[in-house]
């Protein structure tokens, strides 16, 4: 049984993405490597996770994880990105952000733009 929608990874493969996709309790654990971040942030290279929850596509994603911990250039953390948590045997940085869900029109592709646009604000 796949992980995740066969469209969603899928598109992943298509797009180039290195990707990992794990079982972790309830949820899907999806860990997109060697993940570029502009040069507002340091490190600029990490590993992204997105949590998959039960439900998903209907039941929305929330948030995302960065591993190692980053850090705004100026030393700073980013907005609502001080909290870190142990998944997967790694202590991950929780980036607190909530998008409006779309069920039946939101998926993996349209949360990685919208992570995109967040992370490209620099803050």
């Amino acid at each position: 049984m796949a992980l995740i929608p066969q469209s969603d990874e899928q598109y992943l493969t298509e797009k180039g993405f290195q990707f990992e996709i794990k079982q972790s309790d309830k949820e899907v654990l999806l860990v997109l490597k060697n993940w570029s971040l502009p040069d507002s942030y340091t490190p600029t290279l990490v590993d992204l996770l997105i949590r998959i929850v039960p439900g998903y596509p209907l039941a929305p994603l929330d948030m995302f994880w960065t591993f190692p911990a980053v850090k705004l250039a100026g030393g700073g953390w980013p907005l609502n990105a001080d909290v870190h948590q142990q998944l997967d045997g790694r202590s991950w940085q929780r980036w607190s952000r909530h998008y409006e869900w779309r069920p039946g029109v939101d998926n993996i592709r349209t949360f990685i733009t919208g992570i995109k646009n967040e992370i490209s604000l620099g803050r």
